[in-house]
């Protein structure tokens, strides 16, 4: 996947963020579903990716409770192998590069990789992420999906705040947040 030019004709700059949780053992999920209550992290999500583009994978869609979609205030991309699947209330994208397109063409200054697993690896390997939110939960989980693994070396890493366990939060975490060095490559 190429990277626009500043002489492509559709260029915009537009930074690619991806924004994750991600258990201490990389767990990220199970069964389709998130396997923690982080009520203060969800409330991040939802203020840092509100008004931007998200982009996420048709079985992350899928596991949003129907009330929930498309998620509110901000344009839904769904990315699909199936070109004839459709998401009400969202793009159908059967590509990152298309769905970033999309985004891009539409004046996003910030889209936002959302999920799963399939799509955070795709979005790593393929070398378009820019920035990355990621909430390290400070315990381990069983699941059955995990984040991919990435050089830290690549990215500098700063830290956005701490929560510890509470009413609303079963587990402590922090937020982080990563932005590629210029001349890493890759994932």
């Amino acid at each position: 996947s190429r990277r626009p030019s500043a002489s492509d004709p559709d260029f915009r700059t537009m930074r690619v963020s991806l924004i994750a949780a991600v258990a201490v053992n990389g767990v990220i999920g199970k069964d389709n579903d998130l396997i923690w209550t982080l009520r203060d992290d969800m409330a991040f999500f939802k203020t840092t990716t509100k008004g931007h583009h998200v982009i996420m994978g048709r079985k992350n869609w899928e596991s949003i409770p129907e009330r929930f979609r498309p998620l509110p205030g901000r344009p839904n991309i769904v990315l699909s192998r199936d070109a004839a699947f459709s998401a009400d209330g969202a793009v159908c994208m059967t590509s990152l590069e298309a769905a970033l397109d999309v985004a891009r063409k539409a004046g996003e200054d910030e889209a936002f990789i959302i999920g799963g697993a399939q799509i955070y690896r795709l979005a790593m390997e393929s070398g378009v992420v820019d920035t990355m939110y990621l909430t390290h939960v400070e315990r381990e989980y069983e699941g059955d999906t995990f984040f991919p693994e990435f050089a830290e070396a690549d990215w500098k890493a700063q830290p956005l705040f701490r929560h510890v366990a509470d009413e609303r939060n079963e587990a402590p975490f922090t937020v982080q947040r990563y932005d590629r060095l210029p001349d890493a490559e890759g994932a």
